[in-house]
């Protein structure tokens, strides 16, 4: 049976190395204001239930969750930022 062929293996080369510093990581007000927002978020979908949606906006009615879940949406966003 014919002998197969022994590949030569070149010189490891390290993955270029990424940037340091400041650059690098997020900005200090990242998780701060994706922690207010989520908070924000579910304290208003919170007080909607427990008002029986008289509150925190009466007038808008079910478009209370909307503005609840759109704070938690915005958490999200800004999640995606931290490092």
């Amino acid at each position: 049976m014919p002998k197969s062929r022994v590949r030569k293996k070149g010189d490891y080369t390290p993955p270029p190395k990424a940037t340091t510093g400041k650059a690098a990581m997020s900005g200090r007000w990242v998780a701060p204001t994706m922690v207010t927002l989520f908070l924000l978020g579910l304290a208003w979908i919170v007080v909607y239930y427990i008002s029986s949606g008289s509150l925190p906006i009466e007038a808008v009615s079910w478009w209370n969750l909307v503005i609840g879940f759109g704070f938690v949406f915005g958490g999200l966003m800004v999640a995606t930022r931290w490092k």
